[in-house]
């Protein structure tokens, strides 16, 4: 079930984190129709353990197949981030990403409210990056494992079944972790990631998904990203 994309660190943990799973639950992994499919369902643990600062939990994979790609909120269907309207029209269709982008740009001090898209064409990107593909890789050069609390999605079955059977394994591996590096910041966007607020944790932020607009203003994320600075671009070389 294991798939060579995880990195090594996270072999003895993945075993142990597996045996969580029901019998039933397993059959479905190997062989149910879902996504992001098996070649891209352990994505998220490409990132070796020792590099991981931040959990960031979200949802469920996006349900479209060029969409979801096994990491939490990256749209693998976005190119562009930007336009000259101000956000690309990709990223104005996927909620969630165009409220985080905008969440990005408030925590920086360079929108305000009415977040508005004159407002955020005015905006220089000339240091920024260009691409999702370069923003998320920027997100996991500063050590975020993007997980969704389900890693599976699919029409037939809901969400909260799906998050439901992953529970054990991903809180397994993440207890293990935080035993590992209790400094660990937690995020946990939405009402399904919450359900990890359990864990031990010293760091956490519990906030809205990203889908509901008071996320843009949240006091607590904006706070957690403005010293992060990941409108910067660093030209950070892809994770392979």
């Amino acid at each position: 079930m294991k798939h060579s994309l995880i990195h090594s660190s996270w072999d003895a943990v993945f075993e142990k984190a597996l045996a969580k799973l029901s019998n039933e639950f397993k059959d479905y992994i190997k062989n149910g129709n879902y996504l992001p499919g098996a070649e891209q369902l352990f994505a998220a643990f490409r990132i070796p353990q020792k590099d991981v600062e931040v959990i960031l939990i979200g949802e469920s994979p996006y349900p479209r197949i060029e969409s979801a790609n096994g990491y939490a909120f990256w749209d693998a269907s976005v190119g562009s981030l930007w336009s000259e309207k101000g956000l690309s029209k990709a990223v104005n269709r996927a909620t969630s990403l165009r409220n985080i982008m905008k969440m990005l740009l408030h925590a920086q001090g360079l929108l305000k409210p009415p977040f508005s898209p004159e407002d955020i064409a005015e905006i220089s990107k000339k240091n920024m990056p260009q691409t999702l593909d370069e923003l998320f890789h920027q997100m996991i050069h500063h050590g975020f494992l993007l997980l969704n609390a389900s890693l599976t999605w699919s029409s037939d079955k809901p969400v909260s079944w799906h998050a439901k059977n992953w529970y054990p394994f991903i809180h397994y591996i993440l207890e293990d972790l935080l035993i590992q590096k209790p400094d660990i910041q937690i995020l946990l966007f939405g009402k399904i990631a919450e359900k990890f607020k359990n864990l031990p944790r010293k760091n956490c932020i519990i906030a809205e998904h990203p889908y509901v607009l008071s996320f843009i203003e949240n006091p607590q994320v904006l706070n957690f990203f403005q010293n992060l600075n990941l409108l910067r671009a660093n030209h950070v070389e892809s994770i392979s």
